[in-house]
């Protein structure tokens, strides 16, 4: 087993000094991943990059021990990968507010647009409303993201902002403090909505890989923690199947301009 960790860091220090020139992304979702180390008081957080190129094709971009909320943890992440040949900035990033991700974001890669995790918000908004009115909010906030356009969208916010802010104000604040930056997604193809308004991408694989973790009854240290959850992150890539609307990608890198989910030429027609 011994011998086996050591091969197995070796191959993640091979893949995280791997070049990246001639690589486009144009979508990346960003998290960070928490796991427990078994002889440590403390826990490992896993600053967590997926990438899609213009293939449509899903990538482990980046697994770095750091800190989530730092954003001098994610800067090292970015200029590390900008250092190895990754020029292109990604058109948008995905991820939860509470991420020191943005802060990193909006310096390394100023281009880059932002999309905020419903599933994230979702749950940070109900947190803060009593339990009895939680599953009619939640109808409500799901009334929001499924809109089928941007006005509707704003439309059913407002709704939501008019019903809960006078008792409960703290609940509305975490949900307008992001407002622009939730309703990102209606600026890019229908067919990829699905998939940039979550960080699903990395939440769907990291829950299996901690479930598998938890099996082995964990690592001993961080290094160890940090070595075998990239393997077990590697491992599941190799079943990730391509972006929906994979064709819409190149229109996407290409800068074409999108309304409601539509080209805009299409809109105008």
């Amino acid at each position: 087993i011994t011998r086996l960790k050591e091969v197995w860091q070796q191959e993640y220090d091979v893949w995280s000094k791997r070049s990246l020139a001639g690589k486009e992304y144009v979508y990346v979702w960003a998290d960070g991943i928490y796991s427990n180390v078994r002889l440590e008081d403390d826990r490992v957080c896993l600053l967590v990059l997926i990438g899609v190129t213009t293939t449509g094709q899903k990538e482990l971009l980046a697994v770095e021990a750091g800190h989530r909320e730092s954003e001098e943890s994610w800067k090292d992440v970015l200029r590390d990968l900008k250092r190895r040949g990754l020029v292109i900035a990604p058109k948008l990033a995905v991820g939860d507010g509470a991420l020191g991700f943005w802060a990193a974001l909006r310096k390394e890669w100023p281009s880059t647009r932002e999309q905020r995790c419903w599933v994230h918000k979702t749950a940070n908004v109900l947190d803060k409303l009593p339990k009895t009115l939680q599953p009619k909010a939640k109808a409500k906030l799901h009334e929001i993201w499924m809109a089928p356009t941007r006005a509707a969208a704003i439309t059913a916010f407002d709704h939501f902002l008019e019903d809960y802010s006078a008792k409960y104000s703290k609940a509305t604040d975490c949900l307008k403090k992001d407002r622009d930056e939730l309703l990102t997604f209606y600026d890019f193809p229908a067919e990829h909505w699905k998939h940039i308004r979550t960080t699903n991408p990395i939440e769907s694989t990291f829950a299996t890989i901690r479930l598998r973790h938890r099996r082995t009854k964990g690592n001993g240290t961080r290094k160890a923690t940090l070595t075998m959850l990239f393997k077990l992150a590697e491992s599941a890539a190799r079943r990730w199947r391509l972006l929906d609307g994979a064709q819409w990608l190149i229109e996407v890198a290409k800068e074409t301009q999108f309304q409601d989910g539509q080209i805009l030429t299409q809109v105008a027609a």
